[in-house]
């Protein structure tokens, strides 16, 4: 018997999974965890004392639960995977501890005065031309010269600059490096077409000995130590493979690997995987490799999504209620209310935004309210507001000459039917929903088993995966929201300036 391990460090819950070689899960944790806002703008996490902890948690639990399952052993683990929120930049000295908190994707937007530096130094044009996309929030090279420029003596102490993935390959096995689909996230520090670091761009913003080696997803690049044994459960010895960010491991456990295919993620924000053939560039995505050789992909998504909607529950949470009793309350009362949130719009830029529009200075507002708007109307704008901002960003992909043929939502969003319905009817495009969604922690797995060889291929991920229901457009509502989202992007284009200089109040 043989059994691979995957699991997932999410903003908000990281998720663990055994799986055997038929893809069968034979044992499913999780375990909830904080995202640190310590001032507007910042995201971060405790490499340590959240990533790492929620590792040795999930392991050893898992490892508990699958020896319930008649004749399994710890030692019938040939490998593991992981996943983590990406890109996220972690600093660690020469004896691999890390020297200050993880700075995380683009929900993080401080880097901003370090983005104009690099544009200014190497310029668009030369960025984009070498990494395929322009600077933006989610750019981890110039989160790495933030600190470089804002935290001295972090960055001298620096030994390597690792992602959140590499830093628990790191803990696993003493090994330093990072996949080469986080590794596109750190504009401006890769070469898109060459697959390396860049010597040239690196001279702008850190030495080249202080970024980690490169690898693909799937590849074996060490094995778990003793040390590493002790505090995880698992055997010395466990293969490690390199692991991704978090939604391509998604976009592969429900089985979006062929070209066309997209995963739309609905997590605290949303993310676009989508597959293509081919390298590409483009001002308004994130072209990238896949996790494993020959094929590309172009990615997108919104800084904010479900960090809205949980922002919008916590505010009116009744006295005893729980969290997921508000959702399941306000959700009905939004039910309640019509398409169109009965005149409603609410632009979601609630931490500035990435693709289409790359504004880190927007701001987000209700647009519309009267006095007889209700507290449903307030939350259905927000589910429709977030339709927008995706419908925004598959228009832009079809401009761009690469139109989704087959979109597979995933994520915590899809347990609202409101929302998922709303945003196929926004965008007037099906969606698949999978039979069962075990998250990026089933990709990790995966990919795990890519790498010992058990599948010679990526789309035999397909073998796992059953679609069981597909959301369809509305005809009615689709018209009604038409109407809608013209009025929502003119709002956005009217007030920009306004939110620029509203952010610069703010800051001050």
């Amino acid at each position: 018997m043989s059994y691979v391990m995957g699991i997932d460090i999410g903003t908000y819950e990281s998720k663990g999974v055994l799986v055997d070689r038929e893809g069968r899960m034979v044992a499913y944790q999780s375990l909830p965890h904080s995202l640190e806002i310590p001032q507007h703008g910042w995201a971060e996490h405790d490499a340590e004392e959240t990533w790492w902890h929620a590792v040795k948690t999930l392991s050893k639990a898992l490892i508990a639960e699958g020896e319930k399952t008649a004749g399994f052993r710890a030692s019938h683990i040939e490998a593991i995977g992981i996943s983590t929120i990406g890109p996220a930049v972690v600093p660690i000295d020469q004896d691999g501890n890390a020297l200050r908190k993880a700075i995380l994707y683009g929900i993080d937007t401080r880097a901003s005065a370090e983005i104009d530096e690099l544009n200014q130094k190497i310029g668009p044009a030369n960025i984009l031309r070498k990494g395929g996309h322009y600077l933006s929030s989610q750019s981890a090279g110039a989160k790495i010269l933030w600190i470089r420029n804002q935290e001295p003596g972090v960055y001298e102490k620096t030994a390597t600059f690792l992602s959140g993935n590499g830093y628990l390959v790191y803990k696993l096995t003493g090994e330093c490096v990072i996949d080469a689909y986080t590794a596109c996230a750190f504009s401006p520090l890769f070469d898109l077409q060459k697959q390396r670091w860049d010597e040239e761009h690196c001279a702008y913003v850190t030495e080249r000995e202080k970024l980690p080696r490169i690898v693909w997803s799937h590849e074996i690049v060490g094995c778990v130590t003793l040390e590493a044994a002790e505090a995880t459960g698992l055997p010395a010895g466990t293969k490690v493979i390199a692991g991704t960010a978090d939604a391509m491991s998604e976009s592969i456990s429900v089985g979006a690997v062929n070209q066309g295919d997209m995963m739309i993620m609905y997590g605290s924000s949303t993310f676009f995987i989508q597959v293509i053939d081919a390298p590409t560039q483009t001002a308004k995505f994130w072209p990238s490799v896949h996790a494993v050789p020959q094929l590309h992909t172009l990615t997108g998504g919104t800084s904010t999504a479900g960090s809205i909607t949980r922002w919008f529950v916590d505010q009116w949470l009744q006295p005893g209620e729980s969290r997921d009793e508000a959702y399941t309350r306000l959700t009905h009362l939004a039910e309640q209310s019509n398409p169109g949130a009965n005149g409603l719009l609410m632009l979601p830029y609630f931490s500035g935004e990435r693709t289409p529009i790359h504004h880190l200075q927007a701001r987000g507002t209700w647009f519309g309210l009267t006095l007889k708007h209700t507290t449903g109307d307030l939350y259905r704008a927000i589910l429709e507001g977030i339709g927008y901002s995706i419908r925004h960003n598959i228009e832009e992909m079809r401009l761009a000459g690469y139109p989704p043929r087959k979109l597979v939502a995933i994520g915590g969003g899809t347990k609202n039917r409101l929302w998922l319905q709303a945003v196929s009817s926004i965008c007037r495009v099906e969606q698949y929903i999978p039979k069962v969604t075990y998250g990026a922690a089933y990709g990790d797995a995966f990919l795990a088993a890519l790498g010992l060889g058990w599948y010679d291929k990526l789309e035999e991920i397909e073998s796992w995966v059953e679609y069981t229901e597909v959301i369809q457009p509305q005809r009615k509502d689709a018209e009604t929201y038409e109407t809608y989202y013209r009025l929502y992007r003119e709002i956005y284009e009217q007030t920009k300036k306004s939110m620029d200089v509203l952010s610069s109040i703010s800051r001050n």
